[in-house]
């Protein structure tokens, strides 16, 4: 069994700690990993994405279209950048929080965040959606959003690998001053994907 998935968000917001999470917690496992990132634009608040093959006989980082099971999204307008790579009934865990873009701020045009929304929500059957805001309020920080993400992907199935699998990851690649701010966030994130 693989699991294909694909990270996206901007930079800053934690999409490169997110795949060394998946990835540590894979290898824990035994499993096979193969990981590919584009962080160019990372410092600026740019797209920044992780392509992130877990399982027996991987051989290629990259994901085709139509061959992610999930995406994973810190932002919504850059999940929808990528939906062309979720394969039929893959599943989509994002943020619902707009990040605005660089050139929003410098008088080019905004994107209506509703829109993006109401697109997704039409186009993908399997969407979990967390928004960034209430998570922030509710642990005290905002530095966590990408250990909510996965925790709520944990929780859907749809990573290959469980949250203890990434408990133990946390622990093993996050500073120990973090790790309970970390390991709060990974619960609250799966209790968004209920099942």
């Amino acid at each position: 069994m693989t699991s294909s998935l694909i990270i996206c968000g901007v930079g800053g917001q934690g999409s490169v700690l997110a795949g060394k999470l998946i990835s540590d917690a894979a290898m824990a496992c035994g499993m096979e990993v193969k990981t590919a990132e584009t962080i160019g634009m990372a410092q600026r608040g740019g797209s920044v994405f992780t392509h992130v093959r877990l399982g027996e006989g991987v051989e290629c980082p990259l994901i085709g279209r139509g061959r992610a099971d999930a995406v994973i999204g810190f932002e919504p307008a850059e999940v929808t950048r990528h939906l062309a790579h979720l394969r039929q009934g893959g599943t989509v865990v994002t943020s619902i929080t707009p990040v605005v873009p660089v050139s929003a701020m410098t008088g080019g045009p905004a994107y209506h965040v509703d829109e993006v929304l109401a697109y997704l929500r039409a186009a993908v059957p399997n969407l979990i959606e967390v928004d960034a805001v209430r998570a922030e309020h509710e642990l005290g920080s905002a530095k966590c959003l990408n250990v909510v993400l996965l925790g709520a992907a944990a929780r859907a199935g749809v990573l290959g690998i469980d949250e203890e699998d990434l408990l133990g990851a946390i622990r093993r690649v996050v500073p120990a001053r973090f790790q309970e701010l970390n390991t709060h966030a990974l619960a609250y994130g799966a209790s968004l994907a209920g099942q």
